[in-house]
This record gives C-alpha cells, sequence and structure tokens, in this order.
C-alpha cells in the first residue's frame, strides 16, 4: 500500500491574548513518501516531481533550498543529532505547488525506523520574510506524540520572540492531526491547529481537489495577510524581527525539550 496521500480537512488558528481573534479554513495537503516521488511522477497525470503541473513537489522548495534530493539532506540532518532510522521511511506533509505557486507556512517530516516506529519530527517551518528554520524532536511510542521547545525563529510579526511551543500530533493514518499552542510567560496566547481525512493520492482525488479548493496556494498566502491586515486594524503593533538562527536546526532532547541553540542564537530572542 502507498504510504503517500492526500488529506483533505482545516487550518484553525486561535489567538487569545492580548486580542482575541481566530479564523478557519479549508485546505489539502500532501502526505509524500519521499522514496515514491518519481514513481509518483511517472504514475499521475496531475502531479509532477520538479516539473510544472496542476500539481507538482520540488525538492528546492524544502530542506536547504537546493534542487538535490531531499530525502538525503533530511538523513544527514537526523545523522548530525544523533538520530539513526537506518533503512526507515520519511513521510513530509506539506502543501504541493498548485500551477507553479506554493507557500508552506509549516511542513512536518515524520522519520520512521526499518520497523516503521516513529523515531523523530521535524517541523520545519518558512516564514514570509524567506527565510527558513526547522525544530527536530525525538519521540517516544506514546501517542499522541507531544514535544514543547523555546521558540527561536521569527514567524508572525504580531508574536514576541521570548515564547514557547506545544506540539501535540496525531501521526498520519486515516486521520492526522497537527496541534501547535505558543505560550508566552507560561499563558497560552496562541493555537493553530490542522486536522485532515485521508484520501487515496491519485488523478481523480487530486482532480476533486482542485475543485474543492481552488487557488488554494493564492488562498493561504493571501489569508496570511489579510489576517495581519485584520490584527493590527484591532491594535496589534508590528514586533521587531531578530535575525534568524545560525543554526538550521533547533533540537529538543525529549518531551519537555530545551532548545540546544547557542548563547548566540538565544540573544536574537531579546532583539
Amino acid at each position: 500500500m502507498s504510504l503517500s496521500a492526500l488529506y483533505f480537512g482545516h487550518v484553525f488558528h486561535h489567538r487569545m491574548h492580548p486580542r482575541v481573534h481566530r479564523f478557519r479554513y479549508g485546505v489539502m495537503s500532501l502526505l509524500l513518501d519521499l522514496d515514491q516521488v518519481d514513481e509518483l511522477h511517472h504514475q499521475l497525470r496531475l502531479f509532477s516531481h520538479n516539473r510544472f503541473n496542476l500539481y507538482a513537489f520540488y525538492d528546492r522548495d524544502h530542506g536547504n533550498g537546493t534542487p538535490g534530493k531531499l530525502k538525503p539532506q533530511i538523513l544527514r540532518q537526523l545523522e548530525q543529532h544523533d538520530i539513526d532510522i537506518d533503512d526507515g521511511k520519511i513521510l513530509l506533509l506539506c502543501y504541493p505547488r498548485i500551477l507553479g505557486f506554493v507557500f508552506n507556512p509549516l511542513s512536518v517530516y515524520y522519520c520512521y525506523d526499518s520497523n516503521a516506529n516513529l523515531r523523530a519530527i521535524l517541523y520545519e517551518v518558512s516564514n514570509t520574510f524567506g527565510q527558513r528554520h526547522s525544530y527536530l524532536l525525538p519521540t517516544s511510542s506514546t501517542l499522541p506524540v507531544q514535544h514543547s521547545v523555546d521558540k527561536c525563529f521569527y514567524v508572525s510579526p504580531f508574536m514576541p520572540m521570548r515564547c514557547r511551543y506545544h506540539f501535540q500530533m496525531q501521526p498520519p493514518g486515516p486521520r492526522i492531526g497537527v496541534q501547535i499552542e505558543q505560550s508566552h510567560h507560561q499563558q497560552p496566547i496562541f493555537r493553530a491547529s490542522f486536522s485532515g481525512v485521508r484520501r487515496p493520492l491519485c488523478d481523480r482525488t487530486l482532480l476533486q481537489a482542485c475543485l474543492r479548493y481552488p487557488l488554494m496556494t493564492l488562498k493561504v498566502i493571501a489569508g496570511i495577510h489579510w489576517e495581519a491586515v485584520r490584527l493590527w486594524c484591532k491594535g496589534m503593533r508590528i514586533q521587531p524581527r531578530p535575525a534568524p538562527p545560525a543554526a538550521p536546526i533547533t533540537l529538543a532532547c525529549t518531551a519537555q525539550a530545551r532548545s540546544t541553540e547557542s548563547h548566540g542564537d538565544r540573544r536574537h530572542e531579546t532583539h
């Protein structure tokens, strides 16, 4: 059975402090077995790998931004942090390119060992300034998967830097769930989630996705800026943007994780 799939679902954002603000919209996400990309390229008419199509996946949209194969990049990052998955699978949850355009605020890599045990989750965060940073969090057998890690990368202009992320994940299955809560001074101030239902990855469901979520990339990008205008009108003010962390990855060692960024990176939080 193919591990690659589509998930039809909804994104929900809820800001609780200092202004209440929320929105919800429908999206389609792609779950891609990184070993299967070229096979899907040849099997599907509406999906391509590194080539223009209605839906496409480009390696350079992720990782270090180079056009080389993505899985070896992720494996090197895991090995650099003493995580060995041997010949296991890496599944990537992301938005595909649609007619050549894409923006992924969050891409999630589920890293399984050769016995199909989930060993780590890599959260790849992109902001609208063209910057990218990842949080690497080893996992245990406990479900749902829960992690916490200090924020060290500027995302929303209206969010303070000195925050902590709390992740709760439902790994890929018939359903999928991604929930991120952000706290400031131990007070929850923001919660974002995606929940979806699995659909087979085939030309029929890709066409259904096109009809159900037309111009989804435009909706995501326009929605980010529209919600920013609404927040500004509610009195939220823009936070200073520090330089991104020097290291591309922040490692959390346990579920009670602490960031292992250097002291120099942590100083960026107070700028």
